[in-house]
This record gives structure tokens, C-alpha cells and sequence, in this order.
């Protein structure tokens, strides 16, 4: 009688050690995954607000939440907005009244005379047989009508270059920004000497290739000046008119954007995920 109770209560012991052991089990693959959950959400640029403390401060940073952290912190109106966008696409606005970012001003001064050299030269490509003999016909009058197209795509693709070399090249923003989303120091002091070799590489590479492209521009230019004379008039016309265009560009383009993203915030239901998403979207054009 007394092994058999013995042998009972061994058994219920092992019985709650065992639901014990797979209460544990399962709390700590609750746990696990919970764990590996955030490891993920860490390595997401775009999951912002990683911690308590974090608050979005610059315009890049509000433009670039998520759609739910959007609803909460970005308080800007439409013109705001609208406004933030310019100060990265306008050329004048970017190098001379955009000081809330974390670019460089040196380089951006160094962008906008690249800007104009590139405007120039891409002009003075579209310069073929065709307008020269255009021109001979029209007896040196300026034809708008017919240089118009390719005035907007020499625009076109001095724009497509620009901001190629802008997003590789010159913004920092993003850089700072994921230094900033570091949960602890340590790891934001490392992350912050990755990002400024990565900066100094880049400016370096911006640099080089800003004289290497300047001397070409220069050479090209020289030549062809030299040897069409007649048509220096009209290439100087049209290089500020495409640069106008570049200029102008962006207070039409930015409208697009700013309309979706105000509508998706301030939207009753609040579920307008996917118009926030392709404002982004298109505030990169």
C-alpha cells in the first residue's frame, strides 16, 4: 500500500513538472518570437519610432513615416508639406532657404552651378543639322514652336541625371537618420562612424566626378562655340529656357503628392494606407 502511494504521488509530481515544462516551453517561444518580431522591425528603415524617445524632428523625417505613426506626429498643414517638398526639389529653395535637413550646404552650392553647366551642354547636344538648317530657313528668327521639344527633353534628362546624382550622391538624410533610430548608444557610435566613411566616400566621389564632368562641359563647349558661331544665340536661349523648365517643374509636380497624402491623413476612417504609400511614391519624382 504505501509504494502504491508513493508511486501516486510521483506520478502527479512528474505530471505538473511535466505541464510546467510545457507552460515554459511555450511562454518562451511566445517570448522568442516576440524577440525576433523587433530584430526585424529594427532592420527596417522605414519602421520609425523604433523607440519612446525617438521624435521626428526635420521634414525628411515626417515625410517618411508610416502611414500610422504619420497620423500621430505629422501635425503640418498642406502647405507645409508642399513647402518641404520644394525645399528638396527646387533647386534655389534646396541650395539657398532649405537650412532644417542634413545635407551639405557646400555641396549643394556646387550642385546648382553643375546644374546649369549640365543644362548647357545637354542643349548644345540637341544642336544638330536639322536645327541648324531650321534656323537658316526661319532667317535667324528664334522658332519656338519648333525647338520646343527639344528644349524639354534636353529638361528632361538633365533633371533624370541631377537627381540620380542628388539621391547617391548627396543626401545625407537617410544616413543620419538610421544613426538616430539606434536603440542604444553604443550601437548609434558605431553606426555613426559606418555612415561618415560612407559620406566621405561619397562626397569624394561627388567631387571628382563634378570636375571630370566640368572640364568635359567646358571642352565641349569651347569647341562647338568656336565653330558654330551663328548658333551661340539660340543655344544660350535655350538653355535658359530648359533651365527654367527644371526650375519651374517642381511647384507643378509637388501638387500631385501633397493632394494624396492630406487626403490619406485626414481621411475619417483613417484606413487610406495605400494612397499615403503612393504619395511616397511619387514625392521621389
Amino acid at each position: 500500500m504505501k509504494h502504491r502511494k508513493k508511486d501516486k504521488k510521483s506520478s502527479t509530481i512528474k505530471s505538473s513538472i511535466s505541464k510546467n515544462d510545457f507552460l515554459n516551453k511555450k511562454q518562451s517561444e511566445k517570448n522568442g518570437s516576440k524577440n525576433i518580431n523587433s530584430s526585424l522591425g529594427n532592420q527596417c528603415f522605414n519602421q520609425t519610432l523604433l523607440h519612446d524617445k525617438f521624435k521626428p524632428e526635420t521634414n525628411y523625417e515626417l515625410n517618411w513615416l508610416l502611414y500610422e505613426n504619420a497620423i500621430k506626429y505629422d501635425k503640418r498643414t498642406s502647405c507645409d508639406y508642399y513647402s518641404s517638398l520644394l525645399k528638396y526639389k527646387q533647386l534655389f529653395i534646396f541650395t539657398f532657404c532649405s537650412f532644417n535637413d542634413y545635407n551639405s550646404g557646400i555641396v549643394k552650392k556646387f550642385m546648382l552651378f553643375l546644374s546649369f553647366a549640365l543644362h548647357y551642354t545637354i542643349s548644345a547636344l540637341f544642336f544638330t543639322d536639322e536645327i541648324m538648317h531650321q534656323i537658316y530657313e526661319d532667317k535667324g528668327k528664334y522658332n519656338f514652336g519648333y525647338q520646343i521639344p527639344y528644349i524639354l527633353f534636353s529638361t528632361i534628362i538633365s533633371i533624370f541625371i541631377l537627381r540620380l546624382m542628388l539621391h547617391i550622391l548627396i543626401l545625407t538624410d537617410k544616413d543620419v537618420l538610421q544613426v538616430k533610430l539606434q536603440p542604444k548608444k553604443d550601437l548609434a557610435i558605431k553606426m555613426k562612424k559606418e555612415k561618415l566613411k560612407c559620406i566621405i566616400i561619397k562626397f569624394s566621389i561627388f567631387f571628382v566626378l563634378n570636375f571630370i564632368l566640368l572640364v568635359l562641359f567646358w571642352y565641349y563647349l569651347t569647341c562647338f562655340n568656336a565653330i558654330y558661331k551663328n548658333t551661340q544665340i539660340y543655344l544660350i536661349e535655350n538653355t535658359f529656357i530648359s533651365f527654367g523648365f527644371s526650375l519651374i517643374y517642381p511647384f507643378i509636380i509637388n501638387i500631385i503628392p501633397t493632394m494624396i497624402r492630406t487626403y490619406a491623413i485626414h481621411s475619417p476612417k483613417k484606413n487610406q494606407r495605400y494612397f499615403y504609400k503612393s504619395s511616397q511614391i511619387i514625392q521621389l519624382i
